[in-house]
């Protein structure tokens, strides 16, 4: 389904995906972002996020960035006016947001949001301004929090990562997958983000890390960090993926930016978001 979503800071259409399964109750939502010269319909094909929401029972909606606000329909994770609570696109995506919750049945303390390159970057952000709405993020080949302030920085820390070392930010569970051969968005970023999110939770010093190798048959290798809490609950897990570049991991050829020899970055981001609840 088809909306659109309109406040001080301007307006942005949507698309909505209603699983099958929904006879009136309540589901988590996730707000999925797309990266530069992506589109929703692209995006959910790319990612299968659809299917995933068919097996995991949830609403997916997927905020469209305008040619108007950028001419390669970037997400501006790297404006400063984009970078603060109540103003800017975060605004905008958290109101598309609470718009479908008061549309549907979403689940308390289920919402969620994620997002590819810039719209991983942008998902970083919504989630750090808005803590009270969002459960976890996912970010794949993303940046950090405030890990630029202009065009100029946003090149940089695209191409030698991030040096936001002292910025926190929400400290909400957090999933980040990289292919560590992605020269468009380099893989320290990944690195950071864990990192940030570690700091940024009360407990994050204290969580207990654990590793493990793996490969998808007749794929990528890759490598998982998980980091617990000492109650068992998750805080922070990184997927870097061996020789992959800048894609989604386990998409579709049916969208771009996609390599379907990786470990797939959608069902096991909703694995992890299924682990985490807001209060």
């Amino acid at each position: 389904m088809s909306g659109v979503y309109a406040n001080e800071a301007g307006s942005r259409s949507y698309k909505l995906y209603v699983p099958s399964c929904w006879k009136g109750q309540a589901l988590p939502l996730v707000v999925m972002l797309h990266g530069c010269a992506q589109d929703p319909d692209d995006f959910a094909a790319g990612t299968r996020m659809n299917a995933v929401a068919e097996e995991r029972r949830c609403f997916v909606v997927y905020p469209a960035q305008s040619g108007d606000a950028n001419s390669s329909r970037c997400w501006n994770w790297f404006s400063a006016l984009d970078q603060k609570h109540g103003q800017g696109e975060p605004s905008i995506i958290a109101g598309i947001a609470r718009d479908i919750i008061d549309t549907y049945p979403v689940a308390p303390g289920q919402v969620y949001v994620a997002g590819m390159s810039a719209g991983g970057a942008m998902a970083v952000i919504v989630g750090t301004l808005y803590p009270e709405l969002f459960a976890a993020v996912g970010v794949h080949s993303g940046l950090p929090f405030a890990a630029a302030r202009d065009l100029p920085s946003a090149l940089s820390a695209m191409k030698r990562g991030a040096s936001a070392r002292a910025v926190k930010s929400a400290g909400l569970p957090i999933i980040v997958f990289h292919g560590d051969q992605d020269t468009t968005v380099h893989p320290a970023n990944g690195e950071e983000l864990m990192a940030q999110g570690l700091r940024s939770h009360p407990l994050g010093p204290k969580a207990l890390p654990s590793r493990l190798a793996g490969r998808v048959p007749d794929g990528h290798a890759y490598t998982r960090t998980k980091h617990w809490l000492h109650d068992g609950s998750p805080l922070a897990e990184h997927w870097v993926i061996h020789g992959a570049g800048h894609a989604w991991s386990g998409g579709s050829p049916a969208g771009s930016y996609t390599d379907g020899k990786g470990p797939d970055a959608s069902r096991e981001m909703m694995r992890f978001f299924a682990t985490v609840r807001g209060g």
